[in-house]
């Protein structure tokens, strides 16, 4: 009786330290093989475009290594107008010369307003000159003195980018309270078509080709940097969905975009938009079509009405009327106004492009030599 009560308890004792032995090698094997216990890290979106960029590998900690080295870049960007606080967003530093550091941020975030100051991560409140700055692009820049403790940040490509890239934000949502706040996701899309307005009225009137991201983006991350996993920018976060059953939807204007106009901007320039000289009215606004007394057809769902043409411009001399329907331009397609500037805003003053309209049912081009548009700032 004892041998088999001893034989039972020996049964138990091994079974627990095979059990324990196995359990080890599941959780620790790689011990046992000569490896490491570290946890297992994997790189996303490792694409590098700037100069001398490092690349990130992605563990526990997240992203912290790629904050860390741009952190110091992105400031906090308030606009006043009569000494009152009128708006607040971000910017951050993209160089530096001997004398100067230069920022980008929103035109919106600093349209109206008569003095501008940056707020550091350092907490060092500086006050900076608006060079230029553009509504269709919406960027604007800005300089302040030099100061190293504004680390530039590397511009990256977004056409190297791929969808389901992971990104992160570093932005001011909200002012000053919560600036140096961190968002991640992931680039959801690329080459949205966004209809947006370019004044204060409800109607949109331009449209911008930008990135799409789940990032967090709120009021006040308006002219950040959105980053892709190495700490590059790929975009100037610019605009968010606000929809009651919209959830995770922003926007960013493609850096490479921004940077194709930065050097106008620098030099205090305005960037030189064409004009064809019309005014306009999209086909599905039958209020305003009746109103200018214009009859189209009924078919019509999609292109631009020309509702009067400005003496001596281009549509003038090239014969456009009151009435004509305006279907492609340069040979692309308009769906509506907002789409006309869009496709028109690839050419330059002085252009001559080709121009499809309706009139009186028939399909007609004709050559127009584009004038330059005047902008009111």
């Amino acid at each position: 009786m004892k041998n088999e009560r001893l034989k039972n308890a020996l049964t138990i004792i091994i079974s627990f330290v095979i059990g324990g032995v196995f359990t080890f090698a599941i959780v620790d094997g790689g011990n046992l093989l000569g490896g490491t216990n570290e946890t297992t890290t994997t790189t996303m979106g490792t694409t590098c475009s700037a100069k001398n960029c490092t690349k990130v590998v992605v563990d526990e900690s997240g992203v912290s290594d790629s904050v860390q080295k741009v952190y110091d870049g992105v400031v906090l960007v308030q606009t006043y107008k009569d000494d009152q606080l009128t708006s607040t967003g971000t910017g951050f530093a993209y160089k530096k010369d001997d004398k100067y550091t230069y920022l980008m941020t929103n035109q919106h975030v600093v349209a109206g307003g008569d003095q501008v100051k940056i707020i550091t991560s350092k907490d060092e409140e500086i006050k900076a000159t608006i060079l230029g700055g553009d509504t269709y692009i919406d960027i604007a820049v800005l300089r302040i003195d030099k100061n190293d403790s504004l680390t530039p940040l590397p511009l990256g490509n977004s056409e190297n980018a791929k969808l389901g890239d992971f990104v992160f934000t570093i932005g001011s949502p909200l002012g000053y309270e919560y600036r140096g706040s961190i968002t991640t996701g992931h680039l959801s899309g690329k080459d949205r078509m966004i209809s947006v307005s370019t004044s204060n009225s409800s109607s949109t009137d331009w449209v911008m080709k930008v990135l799409q991201t789940d990032a967090a983006i709120n009021p006040g991350n308006s002219g950040g940097p959105l980053f892709n996993i190495n700490g590059e920018v790929i975009g100037i976060n610019s605009m968010k969905l606000v929809e009651t059953e919209v959830e995770g939807m922003g926007f960013a204007i493609p850096i490479e975009y921004a940077v194709s106009h930065i050097e106008t901007l620098e030099k205090g320039k305005e960037i030189e938009w064409p004009m064809l000289g019309v005014t306009m009215i999209n086909t599905t606004d039958l209020i305003a079509l009746y109103r200018e007394g214009i009859t189209i057809s009924k078919d019509m769902d999609q292109g631009v009405v020309v509702a009067g043409v400005e003496e001596n411009s281009g549509a003038d001399k090239a014969g456009l009327k009151k009435g004509d329907v305006i279907t492609k331009i340069a040979g692309n397609k308009v769906k509506n106004s907002a789409y006309l500037r869009y496709e028109l805003y690839f050419h330059k003053p002085g252009e001559t492009i080709e121009v499809e309209y309706i009139r009186d049912g028939k399909e007609k081009t004709i050559e127009i030599t584009l004038s330059k548009l005047e902008t009111n700032k």
